[in-house]
Order: structure tokens, then C-alpha cells, then sequence
């Protein structure tokens, strides 16, 4: 299998791709493993709790927890592990990271896909209403909660910080 995490971060100018982990409606998250070249179990996740989109990372990128870029695939299509999908960024939520005493970034990006003709009109992950972003930051902290992380939300923000934030961290 081709590593995806050496994909290209970006399609062209305005689009990166986004290599999906875990897809919408999961209750475990894949993580893949570029030494053999799968998707393994990286952790179940609390009975009742799924993904309410697809989870990936950008390829070719390298965030401050030294994985690649995390990102949430907004649309609702249904797809699969090691689907490279074209995807315009929408936000970012700013996330600081504590385990074992150790505070480290680990932003998660949003992105549309190109082709998605529901979600054509997010233009700006801010756009969301507040309940919807209330809810997204609930799910990531039920999913580290089971492995004693202590997440600090520092702020959401628009695709010119994405955009910022992706250029930054690409390799």
C-alpha cells in the first residue's frame, strides 16, 4: 500500500487533501500505520459514542504532537479507511493538549470536500452555530477522556488560519 502520509498536503492552491482514518459512524478509532502499510485499532471508543463525521489527517504535514494534522471531513458521504478526499478548509479549532504533565498543541482542522453539494455553502467553520461547535468540542473531550488527557479549547478560527496553520506544519 502506498504511505498516504507522504501525499502531497495540497491539491492546488485553495484545496489539501485529507487521508480518512476513521469514518463517519465509528465506534473506534483507526489510526494508519505507514511502517506496515494498514489501518490498526487505535482505541474503542465509550459505548454510545461514534464519529459523527470522518477522521483523518493531512498528509505531508507534522503537528506539534509529531503526527500528522488532524482533520474532520464535514459532509455525508459515506466512506472508508484510506479514502483521499479533495477538501477545502473551513476552521480550526485550537486545542492544547495535557498528558502526564506534558502541554502540547493539537489543533484540529475542519474541511469540506470539493464535491460535497450539501456542505458547498461552509465557507468558515465560525459559521456553524454555537451548539453545533458545542458539540464537536464534547466529542473530542469523551474521546480522550479515556485516556487522561486534559484538552484546553483555545479558540476557534476561520480558513485563513487553517491555511496559515497547514502551510506552517507542511513538510
Amino acid at each position: 500500500m502506498t504511505n498516504l502520509t507522504k501525499l502531497p498536503s495540497w491539491a492546488d492552491e485553495d484545496n489539501i487533501f485529507a487521508v480518512v482514518e476513521t469514518p463517519r459512524g465509528s465506534s473506534c478509532k483507526l489510526d494508519f500505520d505507514p511502517k506496515l502499510g494498514v489501518f490498526a485499532l487505535a482505541k474503542p471508543l465509550m459505548a454510545g459514542l461514534t464519529y459523527p463525521y470522518d477522521w483523518g489527517f493531512v498528509p505531508s504535514t507534522k503537528a506539534d504532537d509529531g503526527d500528522p494534522l488532524d482533520v474532520l471531513i464535514l459532509h455525508d458521504a459515506q466512506t472508508y479507511p484510506g479514502v483521499v478526499l479533495r477538501c477545502r478548509p473551513v476552521g480550526i479549532l485550537e486545542v492544547e493538549q495535557k498528558k502526564k504533565g506534558k502541554k502540547e498543541r493539537n489543533d484540529r482542522i475542519f474541511a469540506v470536500p470539493d464535491r460535497s453539494p450539501l456542505e458547498t455553502n461552509l465557507k468558515d467553520i465560525r459559521d456553524l452555530p454555537s451548539h453545533a461547535r458545542d458539540d464537536l468540542e464534547q466529542f473530542f473531550q469523551a474521546t480522550n477522556a479515556l485516556e487522561n488527557k486534559e484538552l484546553k479549547f483555545l479558540g476557534w478560527h476561520g480558513p485563513s488560519r487553517t491555511t496559515k496553520a497547514i502551510k506552517r506544519l507542511a513538510r
